[in-house]
């Protein structure tokens, strides 16, 4: 039983990354962006890309933490915090550092998945409250496709793959 429960939360993690079904994964919706790009905001005030993922990378990096039983830091003050500065669209090393910050997290988050044990879903309730998370990045993987489309970085042909 305890296979079947981390596939799901694997499913949920790799479509939320990765793997398009029903939504666009963020390695996607991230995919050909320069540093300019994702420090662009859009008129009217607004989060940037690069925002948008420090954010991401932030609470995907706490709560990876707990998982793995890790000791946290203090939390940041407020949610608005997490989201940090908008980025400096000639730093191209500091945007792919985000990015690369972003793939390491994702992988460790899929490592650590596949070492659940059954008492670690059960006792932590961690198949109920691993799928917030994924929700949570579900939810700014269309803020980020917004964001592009409203700079005009956003291609609108897509290929849907294969959803079943």
């Amino acid at each position: 039983m305890v296979e079947k429960r981390k596939e799901v939360l694997l499913k949920l993690r790799n479509n939320s990354w990765d793997e398009e079904s029903w939504f666009l994964p963020l390695a996607d919706a991230l995919e050909n962006i320069n540093a300019a790009q994702a420090a662009w905001q859009p008129p009217g005030g607004g989060n940037t890309i690069w925002q948008t993922l420090n954010h991401l990378n932030y609470f995907n990096e706490r709560y990876l933490a707990v998982i793995k039983g890790e000791v946290l830091g203090e939390p940041l003050d407020t949610n608005e915090a997490t989201f940090g500065a908008p980025g400096n669209g000639e730093d191209e090393r500091g945007w792919r550092a985000t990015v690369q910050k972003t793939r390491d997290i994702m992988d460790d988050f899929k490592e650590t998945i596949n070492r659940l044990s059954e008492d670690d879903l059960d006792n932590r309730n961690l198949d109920v409250n691993l799928p917030d998370i994924m929700m949570h990045d579900a939810y700014h993987i269309g803020q980020i496709v917004l964001i592009r489309k409203m700079q005009g970085s956003w291609t609108s042909e897509r290929n849907m793959g294969e959803m079943w």
